[in-house]
Order: structure tokens, then C-alpha cells, then sequence
């Protein structure tokens, strides 16, 4: 075997082993739980990566505490989570908006697009970028690496004759400095595996190798010169020796880069790259709920059956939100600021659907309130908080009290 199969044969000797089973061990790991049946993330996300790629929708109907949708967000997977104990939704929806991500490079983006260049030794695409998801990550990859890979790479020949003459330039440094060393030396590897070079012998005398080539019986060839210096090797030859290896192993991390880079790859999809200047937080979700007092009934067979015609009318949810602010009232943050509504009636308003009035405890003044209900099944969003409150304005209303079981993120950014 001769050429770049010889120099490589190496990479196939190195190739670590790794069994799989399925015995799944990451539960156990995991001790530190918020929720009595949470499950570990390591768990969730080895069947995430399996079974789903980044943009893809994922759903839990039992989500508990939500490691599954905690994990999704990490992992750009889309999630719906859903749980009929209100704790549960409290803790996931805490723990995720309370997270900090690792921002995974998109393969859809510029940063991206530098990324591949860099592992791939090429030319960086200058395709328009969408910063699509969809299109995944920047992922870690194991060269899979091949005699025909090798072999097809002409790239190797140019890297080794580039770096070949300050490999020779060395190597002869430390043969003028051997050249009247007395003490043979024993080679170890190569066509004089065994014999000794004498570095004082006579001016010419040559050896033949057993491939036929020709060399200086008194000089060492490159794959000769041991990697780790003789004790009784002059002092003088420590620099120069030093300066080959040096130069051999610039060489060969330039060829092996190659290799790897031409070879076909095996990516790591639990691995994709990071942007370590760049902090991530979930994006913005909602939290909704079905009103927990409106049931169907279901047979014993789990078919849901036709309602009564003497069943309870449905109730208005306009109405029955109204009826509770005006037997509640509204509870802030202190049991000082709590309204109480002197009296609530309907208002013929596109979002203020009703008016009610309220002496604030501190100044004994009376305030006009606007009311405004979000959807029943929905969010209520900033937009819609904006348009509420310039119609109560004009419509001469102190303030806009606002019900809805959640509010988009953006909400928060009303101040004004």
C-alpha cells in the first residue's frame, strides 16, 4: 500500500465504539422535580430528536408540569400542551417563560451560511436567507471517512507539497546536526525497522529500502526521526527536531481538515452550534382554558350524548363574566385597591360592552369605568387593548377595566 491510503490507514484503527440499547437511564439522573410525576427532559428529548425536525408541531395531552414543551421550545419544535389541573399549567407556564435557551445557528440565516463554509472548506452560499426553522440547525458531524474519500481528494496532494519543503527544510537541520553524532541509532519504523544508522559513517554510502528506493545510509528519512528526542542525542538537535514536528503536524491538520471536510458526513442532531453571544427566551404563547363547568356527556362506550331539550339553557359568557364583577368585584395587587361596582350595566359599544361605576376609598371620588371582555376561548391582544381603551376615552369613561383569561405578550408593553 503506498500514497495517501498508507498515511490514513490510521483513521480506521481509531474509531471508538459506542453500543446502543434500550435501556433509557436519563430518568434516574433526574431527581430535582418541581411536579410529583415530572418527567426528565433527557427523556423527551431523545424521542423529540428521533421522531421530529425543527418546526415540526408537537402535542401533549397530559403535559403536567410541560418538560415536553419545555424541551420543544429548546429544540424549535412547535408545541401545544394541555393538562386539566390548572397547578400543572401554572408550574409550566412559569417554567417556560422563566427559561433561558442556548441559541442554536440557523442553517437558513448569514451566521449560518458562514458556519457551513467554515466546516465544509468552501465558498459561502450567497443565496437570499429566510432565517426559516424549518431548514434546521448548524449540526456537529463525524466525517464518514473512506479509502474512496481518500482516494478522490486531490486536495491532499496540494496541502502536502505546500507544506513538504519546511518538513525537508527541518529534517535536514537535524541531520547536519546528527552527522557527527557516534552513537547509532536503533530505527523503529519503515524499511530499516530494526537496523542502525550510523550518523558518522562514510560521505556516500547509501542503504536500499526494500520498495526500492535509494537513501543515505547515515541520514534519517521523515518517517524515521522518532517523536520523542533520544537522551543522548546533542543538545544542537533539540531545536531542529522540534521545528520537523512542528512542520509535520501543520501539515497533517491541514490534511486531515481536508479529509474531513470532503468526506461524507454523519450529523449530530443533538449537537448543532451555538451563538454564545446571543440569549434566547421562549417566544410568545398563549395560555387558554375551556370553561371547566360545561361538560358532555358520554355513554358507557365513550360516545358523547345529544342534549336534552329540557337541559339548562347555556348562559351567556358576556353575562356571566358581568354578574361576577358585579358580585366579586375586581381584587389588585393590595386588598386596599379592591372595586367594588356601585352598578354594572350593558353598554352598546364595539368593545366596551358594558359600564359601571366605583368610589375609589382614598379619595371618596367616583370613577366611570369602561368594561371590556376578551374572547371566551381566545387571547386578548395589545391591539385590541389600544382600540378598548380610545373608545372609552371618547366615549368619556375614567378608566378601562379589562377581563380575559390571558393577554399576549406584547400586552405588557401598553404603558400609556
Amino acid at each position: 500500500i503506498t500514497g495517501n491510503t498508507l498515511r490514513y490507514k490510521r483513521y480506521f484503527d481509531d474509531f471508538p465504539v459506542f453500543p446502543i440499547n434500550n435501556f433509557w437511564s436519563e430518568q434516574l439522573s433526574e431527581q430535582n422535580k418541581d411536579y410529583v410525576v415530572q418527567t426528565g427532559n433527557e427523556v423527551i428529548q431523545r424521542c423529540l430528536l428521533m421522531s421530529t425536525d425543527p418546526g415540526d408541531l408537537v402535542l401533549d395531552p397530559t403535559s403536567g408540569s410541560g418538560t415536553t414543551a419545555y424541551v420543544a421550545e429548546q429544540w424549535g419544535r412547535r408545541w401545544i400542551a394541555i393538562d386539566t389541573s390548572r397547578v400543572a399549567m401554572a408550574l409550566a407556564r412559569a417554567r417556560i417563560m422563566g427559561a433561558r435557551y442556548p441559541f442554536y445557528i440557523l442553517k437558513d440565516s448569514k451566521d449560518g451560511q458562514q458556519k457551513e463554509a467554515e466546516l465544509t472548506r468552501t465558498a459561502a452560499s450567497t443565496a437570499p436567507v429566510q432565517n426559516d426553522i424549518r431548514h434546521g440547525f448548524v449540526y456537529e458531524r463525524v466525517p464518514h471517512i473512506t479509502l474512496k474519500s481518500i482516494a478522490n481528494n486531490a486536495e491532499i496532494d496540494v496541502l502536502y507539497d505546500a507544506h513538504q519543503p519546511k518538513v525537508l527544510a527541518a529534517l535536514a537541520e537535524l541531520n547536519k546536526t546528527l552527522r557527527h553524532h557516534k552513537t547509532p541509532y536503533k530505527v523503529i519504523d519503515g524499511g530499516r525497522a530494526g537496523k542502525e544508522i550510523k550518523f558518522n559513517a562514510k560521505e556516500g554510502e547509501t542503504f536500499t529500502m526494500p520498495s526500492g528506493e535509494v537513501v543515505k545510509a547515515y541520514e534519517l528519512v521523515e518517517w524515521e526521526v522518532p517523536r520523542e528526542i533520544p537522551a543522548d542525542w546533542p543538545q544542537q538537535a533539540h531545536k531542529p527536531h522540534a521545528d520537523f514536528w512542528k512542520a509535520r503536524i501543520e501539515r497533517q491538520k491541514e490534511i486531515d481538515a481536508s479529509i474531513a471536510a470532503k468526506a461524507e458526513y454523519e450529523y449530530l442532531y443533538d449537537k448543532p452550534y451555538t451563538d454564545n453571544k446571543k440569549v434566547r427566551v421562549a417566544g410568545p404563547f398563549t395560555v387558554e382554558s375551556i370553561t371547566p363547568h360545561r361538560t358532555l356527556i358520554s355513554d358507557e362506550k365513550g360516545n358523547f350524548a345529544e342534549p336534552q331539550s329540557d337541559a339548562v339553557p347555556e348562559v351567556d359568557f358576556v353575562q356571566m363574566v358581568l354578574e361576577y364583577a358585579k358580585t366579586s368585584g375586581v381584587q389588585q395587587a393590595h386588598k386596599e385597591d379592591k372595586i367594588t361596582f356601585d352598578f354594572l350595566k350593558p353598554w352598546p359599544g364595539e368593545l366596551v360592552c358594558a359600564e359601571g361605576a366605583y368610589t375609589e376609598t382614598e379619595t371618596g371620588q367616583t370613577k366611570k369605568a369602561a368594561i371590556f371582555i376578551g374572547p371566551e376561548f381566545g387571547t386578548v391582544s395589545r391591539a385590541d387593548l389600544a382600540e378598548a381603551t380610545r373608545e372609552a376615552a371618547e366615549a368619556g369613561f375614567h378608566v378601562l377595566i379589562s377581563f380575559a383569561f390571558s393577554y399576549d405578550a406584547h400586552s405588557t408593553e401598553l404603558n400609556k
